[in-house]
């Protein structure tokens, strides 16, 4: 009778330990999928810079002294690249933003133009320029991506 009693025990903290589970795993999904809903706005700026050719290093001067100006707009820089190898080795600089959404990146790119100290780096493309063109896109993280 007593080994009936504590296997039914058993069953019982099993059941519940199950159920306890199981109830944690749904709202931990539910939740990510609200917060997945509520990011679904968020994009990302991909900006790829076409330099004057052999002027990628004094661009990349130009970034590492900018990015605390850029930084302290909100804009989210996820990271800097140059390619290793090949011809856009010399003349191409990337980088990559993310933003809540368009409407965001629209107003804190405008805020960060119309600071003053931006005019440094307007004064300094016009001394020595660096650009010759930028391409901007603009994407949207994929369900799958594990960055959203």
């Amino acid at each position: 009778m007593s080994r009936i009693l504590k296997f039914e025990g058993l069953s019982v903290c099993g059941t519940a330990l199950v159920s306890f589970v199981a109830g944690s795993l749904i709202t931990a999904y539910l939740t990510h999928l609200n917060q997945v809903r509520a990011d679904s706005d968020r994009v990302f700026e991909l900006n790829v810079y076409h330099a004057v050719p052999g002027k990628v290093p004094a661009l990349e001067d130009r970034f590492r002294d900018a990015a605390p100006l850029i930084a302290q707009h909100g804009l989210n820089v996820i990271g800097y690249w140059v390619p290793n190898e090949g011809a856009a080795g010399d003349n191409t600089f990337v980088y990559l933003l993310a933003h809540a959404s368009r409407e965001e990146a629209k107003e804190r790119w405008h805020a960060f133009h119309a600071d003053p100290a931006f005019q440094k780096y307007v004064t300094s493309e016009e001394a020595e320029k660096l650009i010759e063109t930028v391409d901007k896109i603009y994407m949207r993280p994929t369900a799958f991506s594990s960055m959203r």
